[in-house]
């Protein structure tokens, strides 16, 4: 990603280091000014807003839209995914997405999700167990994917044969090759007929769970278009998983890297909600928020950005902002980290943040107590992010037990 202040259009920094030091240089972006204008991944310009009170007033501004509809041909756009795949609440404005998260907002309140917390540990626990005996692991692999990969593939009702290729499918769209323009188009398409197939076995037989109520308000009341319906299950399965592997693998290593909070949480698990909200904001899966669009000129800071033209809201280094949060780059538990803007603000507020946090704390809750020698595997120097603007997590994270 090009970076380009707007004291100096003219001037394109390559901001080396950014997957390796991303906070580094989110602090110099967001000291030299509040919004810049740069070259989204697909080289396409769009503007950088960095600082907490600008990004979560804009995370609330209903002329900030999601949907590329508004967007000015050229600009940068995000996933270019099919219409079947792309209607679904990540690409929409009131009224239809308040109609939408309507729909499926019930199956994620506080209360339907804390029924979940004894089978997320059982969940956890079989895991920890097959991995128990080896002495050593990929905690990604073995542990932080699957674990909420069953939790939401239970809730949707997938069968467990129809989950051994997603998690290679939407790697495949976080991390897309370059090079190699045609896996991508393979993975959407694999996504595609994948979706397809379970909600024509979900007509033909309904069950217990989220996708057959959605399909039962869909042909009974007519209330989703099935490109609607489709794009939801997509979502659900890809946004309630994604964001939960990197936090619970950037949890650990944050802890692993401070074993003093690490003792301290084993010693007392109460405190683990509170530590969710401080991994949030220390090392938050998502660095940026979904692209917005004006629907008018509008003014961030200062900074006039015309309508239509791409805006990229860094939750990342509005969550290390030291005019929000003092001493940003220490990682603390005890801190009160409430307030911060990982899972969005507003509107928009992630619909899945109950279970994210319900699940975090409980994978990291069984982890803790069934290893106290947990270890990482390799020098820390060895540890690989993984090469994406979309996503802030581990390729794999070694650990010994």
């Amino acid at each position: 990603m090009a970076i380009t202040t707007r004291h100096e259009p003219d001037h394109q920094d390559p901001a080396d280091g950014l997957l390796d030091d991303p906070y580094g240089v989110y602090a110099r972006l967001r000291e030299t000014a509040p919004v810049h204008r740069i070259a989204g991944t697909d080289g396409n310009p769009a503007w950088l807003v960095t600082r907490y009170d600008d990004v979560r007033e804009a995370l609330a501004d209903p002329l900030l839209s999601l949907d590329k509809s508004h967007a000015t041909p050229g600009s940068y756009r995000g996933f270019a995914l099919p219409p079947a795949l792309e209607a679904n609440l990540l690409n929409m404005d009131p009224p239809d997405h308040t109609r939408i998260r309507g729909l499926v907002g019930k199956a994620f309140t506080r209360r339907r999700v804390e029924r979940l917390r004894a089978p997320v540990r059982r969940t956890a626990d079989a895991l920890l167990d097959a991995v128990e005996p080896l002495g050593r692991a990929d905690l990604i692999t073995a542990y932080a994917a699957p674990l909420p990969i069953t939790v939401i593939c239970d809730l949707l009702g997938i069968p467990d044969d129809g989950r051994r290729d997603f998690r290679e499918w939407t790697d495949t769209l976080i991390t897309p090759d370059p090079a190699h323009p045609e896996k991508t188009e393979r993975a959407v398409g694999s996504l595609l007929g994948f979706f397809t197939g379970l909600l024509a076995d979900k007509r033909r037989e309904p069950a217990d769970d989220i996708l057959s109520d959605l399909i039962a308000v869909r042909d009974a009341g007519d209330r989703l278009s099935e490109d609607e319906l489709m794009s939801l299950a997509f979502l659900i399965l890809f946004a309630g998983y994604e964001n939960t592997v990197q936090l619970i693998g950037n949890a650990v290593l944050a802890l692993l890297d401070h074993p003093e909070h690490l003792a301290a949480l084993r010693a007392d698990p109460a405190r683990l909600p509170a530590a969710v909200e401080e991994f949030h904001r220390y090392d938050g899966p998502a660095p940026l928020a979904i692209r917005r669009f004006p629907l008018q000129d509008v003014t961030i800071a200062g900074v006039t950005v015309p309508a239509g033209e791409t805006v990229l809201l860094c939750l990342a280094a509005a969550n290390r902002d030291p005019a929000r949060f003092p001493d940003p780059d220490r990682f603390d538990p005890a801190r009160d980290a409430t307030g911060h803007v990982a899972l969005g603000h507003g509107i928009h507020y992630c619909l899945g943040a109950p279970l994210a946090r319900l699940e975090t704390e409980t994978a990291l809750a069984a982890l803790l107590e069934r290893f106290p020698r947990l270890a990482l595997g390799v020098p820390r120097g060895e540890l690989r992010w993984r090469p994406s603007m979309r996503t802030r997590g581990l390729r794999e994270l070694p650990v010994t037990f």
